[in-house]
């Protein structure tokens, strides 16, 4: 299963850019993900947090699969 980002409406940024944005050098270090319209940065934003809670239903239902044949191979 492939994962998701769930931080997709906000900027990405490393340590680095981190301490220089602190001492403001050259000005902005952070890129947002950018979308033509707010309509469309919220659809994108909705359709990944529902994509990440189908993952994590499949996983749910992977595991208690494998605790329900667990319980049933045991005496």
């Amino acid at each position: 299963m492939g994962q998701s980002a769930t931080d997709f409406l906000t900027p990405s940024s490393s340590f680095i850019i981190g301490v220089g944005s602190a001492f403001c050098l050259s000005g902005n270090y952070f890129e947002f993900n950018r979308s033509r319209t707010p309509a469309e940065a919220d659809m994108r934003a909705l359709r990944s947090d529902w994509k990440i809670v189908g993952e994590d239903i499949a996983q749910a239902l992977v595991r208690e699969r494998i605790k329900r044949l667990a319980n049933a191979d045991a005496p």
